[in-house]
C-alpha cells in the first residue's frame, strides 16, 4: 500500500459527514455493443431499422463498424441501477423494431457465413456520415471484415467536482483543468499496470465459432470443443487478443501515458505519418474512396487501447483537440467483454466493482512508465487474455515476479478499504460486489470465462445452443417487462428527430467530399487550427 494512498482515504474518511455524499458520487455512462442476428442465429444482413432513426444522430441508438453491430449509449447519470434501467428500456426499444431478429449475448461473432454478409454501417449521403463510413471501409481494408463483427462494452467514468476539490486542497494546488488532466494520467497510467485484472474477471471470450476463423489468420492453440466451436484452454477473453481489437500493426505505435501534452503528440503523429502498408491498399477510384487516407491511423478512433482519457468534443473538433481545449473529462474503459449472463451485458456487480477499481488507480502512486514498462504491462494483459485461467501463472512487472493470485489479494486488501468507505462501513453493495468477485481469486474456475466454457461444453452434449438460446431468453424477459426510465413516446421521437436532424444536415453540405475530407484533416493538423 502506498503513501498516497493510505493518505488519500484516511483524508477523505475524516471529512465531515455532510460532505461525504458528495465525494462519494461518481458520473457513469455506457456503451453495449451487440449484433442482430437472425432466428437461426446467424448474422443479420438487413439494414438497420428505420423506426430506430438514424445512426448519425440519435442520441442513445447507433451503430458501431457494421451495419449489424449496434450500438446503445446512455447518458451520464450518478446512480448505477439508473444506469443500468435506462440500457434496458434501449433494449426493449431496440427489441420491438426488430420484428424476427434477435440480439447476440457474446462478444466473439455469432456464425459468420461469408464476408459479403458483413455490411459496411452506413450514416446517409451527408459529408459527415460518408467519412464516417469510408473510415470503416478502410478498417476492413486493414485487418478484415470479420473483426468488425466483435462487441465490448464501454465503461465511462469520472468523479465529480467535489472530489476533485477535496483533491487539489490535500495535494496544496489549485483545482484546475490542468491538475486534473494530471490526475487522470496518473489513473491511466496504473490502469494499464493493472489492466490485466480487467480481462481476468470480466473476460468472455474463450470460445468462438469455427466460422470466424475462415476469415481471420489466427495463430493461436485452438482446441475443437464440438458443435462447430473451437476454444484456447485458460484463455478469458479472445476480443482482446490479436484476432480482435488488440492488432499487431498498431504495436510499434510509442504513444505513452506520461501527459496529455506526450498522449496527444504520440496520437496525432500516427495520424499524420503514412504508412506504406496501407498505401499499397489506395485511397480512392474515383468516386470510390477505400480508405480516409494511408497514414498509419486513418483518424483518432482508430488507435486501439483498453482505456482512453476523453473530453465531449464540439463541432469539428477531433477528440485531441478536444482534450487541448478542456482537458480529460473523463476516462472511457474498454477492455469489457460482453457479459453473456446478463441481458443486458453487463451487472451492477461489474459497475460497483469498477468504481473500486478506478478510484484505487486515481489514489495509488504512479509513476511515470518508461514505453519498455508500458510494453510489460501490455504483455501481462496478453499473458492474461491467452493463459488468464492456467493454475499459478505468473506475471512480471516493476514490483518483480509474482502469481496471479497473490497480486489479486493484494489488490483486493486495498480495495475492500474503498467499498468499506462508500458504504459507509456497513455491508453494502461495494462490499457484496468485491465478495462476489474474490472467490475467483484462488480457483479461476469461477470466473466468467470458465463459466462460458463450462456452458458450452454441456450444450454440446446436449445438443442446444448456448448463444442463440440465451439470446431467445433475453429478449422475451425484457420484451415481457415493462419501460423503466423511458417510455415507447421517448424513443418514437428520438427516430423522428434523429431522422429530421440528419436530412437537415445533409441539405446543409456545401463543396465534395474530398474537399470536406481536406479540411478535416487541415483542421486536425494541431490545436492552433480547432474550432473555437
Amino acid at each position: 500500500m502506498s503513501i498516497q494512498f493510505s493518505d488519500r482515504l484516511a483524508r477523505l474518511q475524516a471529512c465531515p459527514s455532510a460532505q461525504q455524499a458528495a465525494l462519494k458520487q461518481m458520473n457513469r455512462g455506457l456503451e453495449r455493443e451487440t449484433l442482430r442476428i437472425t432466428p437461426a442465429g446467424e448474422l443479420a444482413t438487413t439494414l438497420h431499422p428505420r423506426a430506430l432513426g438514424s445512426t448519425l444522430t440519435h442520441p442513445l441508438i447507433t451503430t458501431d463498424y457494421a451495419e449489424a453491430l449496434l450500438e446503445f449509449i446512455t447518458p451520464v447519470a450518478t446512480s448505477i441501477q439508473t444506469t443500468l434501467a435506462q440500457l434496458r428500456d434501449v433494449h426493449r426499444a431496440t427489441y420491438q423494431a426488430l420484428g424476427d431478429e434477435l440480439l447476440w449475448p457474446l462478444s466473439m461473432p455469432c456464425y459468420v457465413n461469408d464476408v459479403s454478409d458483413i455490411r459496411l454501417a452506413q450514416y446517409g449521403d451527408s459529408h459527415v456520415g460518408r467519412m464516417k463510413t469510408t473510415y470503416r471501409q478502410g478498417l476492413t481494408h486493414r485487418y478484415g471484415a470479420v473483426m468488425q463483427t466483435i462487441a465490448g462494452v464501454h465503461f465511462n467514468w469520472s468523479v465529480n467536482t467535489a472530489m476533485w476539490q477535496e483533491m487539489a486542497a490535500e495535494d496544496g494546488v489549485e483545482d484546475n483543468e490542468d491538475y486534473r488532466s494530471e490526475q487522470y494520467f496518473a489513473l491511466l497510467r496504473n490502469f494499464k499496470r493493472w489492466a490485466w485484472v480487467i480481462p481476468y474477471f470480466f473476460g468472455a471470450s474463450p470460445v468462438l465459432c469455427k466460422s470466424f476463423l475462415r476469415h481471420s489468420f489466427a495463430d493461436l492453440d485452438f482446441h475443437e470443443l464440438g458443435s462447430g466451436m473451437v476454444h484456447v484452454p485458460n484463455a478469458t477473453s479472445l476480443r482482446m487478443s490479436d484476432l480482435g481489437y488488440t492488432n499487431k500493426e498498431q504495436a510499434a505505435l510509442k504513444i505513452t501515458y506520461n501527459s496529455l501534452s506526450d498522449y496527444v503528440s504520440g496520437l496525432r503523429r500516427a495520424v499524420f505519418t503514412r504508412s506504406e502498408a496501407f498505401a499499397e491498399i489506395g485511397v480512392r477510384d474515383g468516386d470510390h474512396w477505400r480508405q480516409l487516407n494511408a497514414n498509419i491511423l486513418q483518424i483518432e478512433n482508430e488507435f486501439y487501447s483498453p482505456i482512453r482519457p476523453k473530453r465531449v468534443a464540439e463541432s469539428g473538433e477531433t477528440p485531441t483537440q478536444a482534450l487541448e481545449r478542456g482537458g480529460v473529462q473523463y476516462i472511457e474503459v474498454r477492455a469489457i467483454d460482453v457479459n453473456p449472463f446478463s441481458p443486458v451485458g453487463i451487472t451492477a456487480e461489474q459497475m460497483h466493482f469498477l468504481d473500486l477499481f478506478l478510484l484505487y488507480c486515481l489514489w495509488s502512486d504512479s509513476p511515470q512508465l518508461s514505453l519498455e514498462q508500458q510494453h510489460q504491462t501490455e504483455k501481462n494483459v496478453n499473458t492474461v487474455v491467452l493463459r488468464g485461467r492456467e493454475p499459478g501463472l505468473r506475471l512480471v512487472d516493476e514490483q518483480g515476479e509474482l502469481t496471479v493470485s497473490e497480486r489479486l489479494q493484494a489488490l483486493f486488501a486495498q480495495l475492500e478499504k474503498i467499498a468499506k468507505w462508500l458504504d459507509d462501513g456497513a455491508s453494502g453493495d461495494y462490499q457484496q460486489a468485491l465478495a462476489s468477485f474474490a472467490p475467483a481469486i484462488d480457483d479461476p474456475e469461477l470466473t466468467l470465462s470458465a463459466q462460458l466454457l463450462n456452458e458450452y461444453r454441456a450444450a454440446v452434449q446436449a445438443y442446444r445452443q448456448v448463444g442463440l438460446g440465451l439470446a431467445v431468453s433475453y429478449k422475451e424477459q425484457l420484451m415481457n417487462s415493462d419501460f423503466e426510465y423511458y417510455t415507447a413516446a421517448d424513443f418514437k421521437q428520438w427516430a423522428e428527430e434523429s431522422l429530421t436532424e440528419q436530412a437537415e444536415i445533409e441539405a446543409a453540405d456545401q463543396g465534395t467530399f474530398a474537399e470536406y475530407l481536406e479540411n478535416y484533416f487541415q483542421r486536425a493538423l494541431d490545436k492552433k487550427n480547432a474550432p473555437r
